[in-house]
């Protein structure tokens, strides 16, 4: 059975960190792009992060946010830095049912999802 979990979000002040978690069971990350989306109260479910044989990064996350994989833990991280209260929101992971990230991180490209973490920027 597929299944991702994601953990490792909460509440942080503007300017701190958090390091997301995305742990896969019932599949190997080789063959899979996982990506990071996230959607804000109020808004559409937008594309952040992918990894797989390429990295790709939305503006939204470029320079602040780092993607990684640990295949021996079959786990995706997202370590995001600076974080600004638009970044707040509930962040998913998905796995797409190819090792290519695209540019676009179209949530129709990505077969399945986790539950999502809840992550609140605020003073």
């Amino acid at each position: 059975q597929v299944q991702l979990v994601e953990s490792g979000g909460g509440l942080v002040q503007p300017g701190g960190s958090l390091r997301l978690s995305c742990a896969a069971s019932g599949f190997t990350l080789d063959y899979y792009a996982i990506g990071w989306f996230r959607q804000a109260p109020g808004k559409e479910r937008e594309g952040v992060s992918c990894i797989g044989s390429n990295i790709y990064y939305k503006d939204s996350a470029q320079g602040r946010f780092t993607i990684s994989r640990d295949n021996a833990k079959n786990t995706v991280y997202l370590q995001a830095n600076s974080l600004k209260p638009e970044d707040t929101g509930v962040y998913y992971c998905a796995a797409r049912q190819s090792s290519w990230c695209t540019p676009q991180l179209a949530q129709w490209q990505y077969t399945y999802w986790g539950q999502g973490t809840q992550v609140t920027v605020s003073s």
